[in-house]
């Protein structure tokens, strides 16, 4: 799957009249390096916070945050058009909450959680992507501060979006933030091909409820396998690369979400979740592999 937007656009005639313009989106991962497909044909970073390093300038020294934000708001403009984001004319507000090596500690994950509250308003932020789930093998309640963090987000009207994790098949292998019954959380609807993650060649890795507490998630899934969107160094020709995920699953919903704002902006995020439920398409799978089902652009919008 190369081009995710036409992929995507081809069964959803509708969505080609949206761009997801004047919606803002909070990315918090490893950072947005200055890729063409943010900086033209005008910059789309709206903002860009480090609590990892506190540098001032937007920077990727990993690459998941930029294909991150390349699946929900890339331009396409390095490609002429042929890898395209699915929402490529909303905004983007960048938290880098992860290192180089991709780890990362609750205390700079919350405090970019609030920085995303307090700015809403300034930025325009309607959703707020979380690509990222704990590596923990310890059980994690849903009293956890990680998971009271997203749910502090929903309650001040943010769209909060979630991986469900790699650690699949297991019943009850969803990562936290994604096992808040609050929140909406997306797994993969093709992880039965082989796929490279982590260095490792596995199937089947998107994660599974029920959670710890019988909720039942994923509440959606979406392709998540060889994805290719933004590389974070296209000065050294790295422009777009391929990986594969739960996160890149969580990029697509969070970027048909856009789409479904630009169309209806007055909506709260309890709708767009009732929506999602109301449009997604069966593929056959359990409850606790697929939730709701697939997502169906057309349908949602």
């Amino acid at each position: 799957m190369n081009n995710v937007r036409s992929n995507i656009h081809r069964n959803a005639p509708a969505a080609r009249n949206f761009t997801g313009k004047g919606v803002g989106i909070a990315v918090l991962d490893t950072g947005i390096c200055p890729h063409p497909d943010f900086m033209l044909p005008q910059s789309r970073i709206a903002a860009f916070s480090d609590f990892i390093g506190r540098r001032t300038f937007p920077y990727d020294d990993h690459g998941h945050g930029t294909h991150i934000c390349g699946i929900c708001s890339g331009s396409g403009f390095a490609s002429r058009g042929k890898y395209c984001g699915i929402a490529p004319d909303s905004h983007l507000i960048v938290g880098k909450i992860l290192d180089r090596h991709g780890n990362g500690n609750i205390p700079s994950i919350l405090e970019a959680i609030r920085w995303v509250i307090d700015t809403k308003a300034r930025y325009q932020t309607r959703i707020l992507n979380i690509s990222v789930g704990t590596d923990t093998k310890e059980p994690v309640s849903e009293d956890s501060v990680l998971v009271r963090g997203v749910n502090e987000a929903w309650d001040a009207g943010l769209i909060v979006v979630a991986a469900a994790g790699n650690n699949g098949p297991a019943p009850m292998s969803v990562t936290s933030p994604g096992i808040s019954r609050k929140i909406i959380t997306v797994g993969a609807a093709d992880d039965d091909r082989h796929v490279f993650i982590h260095g490792q060649r596995i199937r089947s890795y998107s994660g599974r409820g029920p959670t710890r507490e019988c909720i039942q998630k994923p509440d959606v899934i979406a392709p998540g396998s060889d994805i290719i969107s933004c590389g974070n160094q296209p000065e050294k020709g790295i422009t777009y690369v391929s990986r594969s995920g739960t996160s890149m699953s969580t990029a697509i919903v969070t970027g048909c979400i856009a789409l479904l704002l630009e169309k209806s902006p007055d909506m709260t995020n309890k709708e767009v979740k009732l929506k999602l439920r109301a449009t997604c398409d069966d593929l056959g799978f359990s409850a606790n592999r697929q939730g709701w089902g697939m997502i169906n652009l057309g349908r949602l919008l």
